[in-house]
């Protein structure tokens, strides 16, 4: 039986959960055809949305599953359904570690993306940052780029994303990331993400 069956809009269910149902069976039989028929079906409008949902949320319980097709997810950027954008960008996020060369040629593009994208977009892209920059051949490139974003996150999201960036700043730029920190610090409205900010600022201090 087709794995598609198994989907929430063929099973005529508003809820995602079945959804998250399949990716978890599919990571606990190791289920590779099964991922290729979703990936094989990803462009019919009618399941795409369950089909993208499905992969990303396979690829946070077993990322090698969905690492043959990050080129897949990379084209799926440019779709102009936004559910696909952040659905895409979520999954890339969830093997960037894994695909990093491939992520790291394809850096410019997901950035422009994220500057135009939704809130998820942006913060799957900032993890995307995070994880190139851990390695020492991509910093140079990644960590300017990561430091962009940071300048110019939301309010809401500024907090999280130095706290995600301080266990991968480096020496040459742990300046530019204190001053952006500082000066962004006065734009946090409300005491608990003003005193996160406060910390990663006094830890960059040291």
């Amino acid at each position: 039986m087709s794995i598609l069956n198994e989907l929430a809009s063929v099973m005529n269910i508003r809820s995602t959960e079945p959804n998250k149902a399949l990716a978890q069976k599919l990571a606990d039989t190791n289920n590779e055809a099964g991922v290729q028929e979703l990936v094989d079906n990803i462009g019919n409008k009618k399941i795409q949305s369950d089909i993208i949902k499905t992969l990303y949320e396979l690829g946070e319980r077993k990322p090698a599953l969905i690492v043959p097709h990050a080129a897949i997810f990379i084209t799926l950027l440019d779709s102009k359904n936004n559910r696909m954008v952040w659905g895409a960008m979520c999954a890339l996020s969830a093997i960037a570690t894994e695909c990093a060369p491939l992520l790291y040629k394809a850096i410019t593009k997901i950035v422009a993306i994220a500057d135009k994208g939704t809130v998820i977009t942006k913060d799957h892209a900032v993890n995307i940052l995070v994880k190139l920059s851990a390695f020492k051949e991509y910093a140079d490139d990644t960590l300017p780029l990561l430091l962009e974003q940071i300048l110019a996150a939301p309010m809401n999201q500024m907090p999280t994303y130095a706290e995600k960036t301080l266990p991968v700043i480096d020496a040459a730029n742990k300046p530019a990331f204190l001053d952006i920190l500082t000066t962004r610090l006065p734009d946090i409205e409300g005491d608990a993400k003003r005193k996160r900010l406060e910390k990663v600022i006094k830890k960059v201090s040291k």
